[in-house]
């Protein structure tokens, strides 16, 4: 739903489906769109079983990634929240929103609109606080998080790159 103070377009959220595989496989094939997950495209396979682990969440949960389309039913990419999937750094036990767009979609507004929902559909399950997990250098999903409100309170070193990651915080 758009803000007042911050018109964005309208998204829609679905529990990803098998063909939403496929999908995510199409628009996420950018390099620029990966530069801050290691920065090749992924396998195939890789969104196969991300999107089955997703409509798993969403049964147990009644949370997950969910894909984003916009008024058309284009899929954009995804969005959502899901129990931060490291046991060996960062907030373990905590619930991570997060999004991934096509680069087709960025500066529209779409990752906002997409956070926003997000955070209504998680508050009104009775999720307390929400957690972004977010690449030091990514400039757009930084400033996504402070648009949703969120406020950087630690920074952790990820184990395999070695980058500096921020982990932003929200009570709901």
């Amino acid at each position: 739903m758009p803000h007042a103070t911050d018109p964005t377009p309208s998204v829609h959220l679905r529990v990803p489906t098998d063909e939403d595989a496929h999908a995510w496989y199409r628009v996420f094939d950018d390099r620029e769109v990966m530069e801050y997950l290691g920065g090749n495209r992924a396998e195939y396979s890789v969104y196969e079983e991300l999107t089955a682990r997703q409509r798993r969440h969403d049964a147990e949960l009644g949370h997950c990634l969910w894909t984003v389309l916009d008024d058309s039913g284009a899929v954009l990419g995804f969005t959502g929240a899901q129990p931060w999937p490291h046991a060996s750094f960062g907030p373990v036990g905590e619930v991570e929103i997060g999004w991934r767009l096509g680069r087709a979609s960025w500066g529209r507004g779409y990752a906002t609109a997409a956070g926003r929902a997000t955070l209504d559909r998680v508050r009104a399950l009775g999720v307390r606080e929400v957690v972004a997990m977010i690449n030091a250098r990514n400039a757009r999903s930084v400033a996504v998080a402070v648009r949703l409100g969120m406020r950087q309170a630690e920074t952790y070193t990820t184990p395999v790159t070695e980058q500096e990651a921020y982990c932003f915080r929200l009570e709901l």
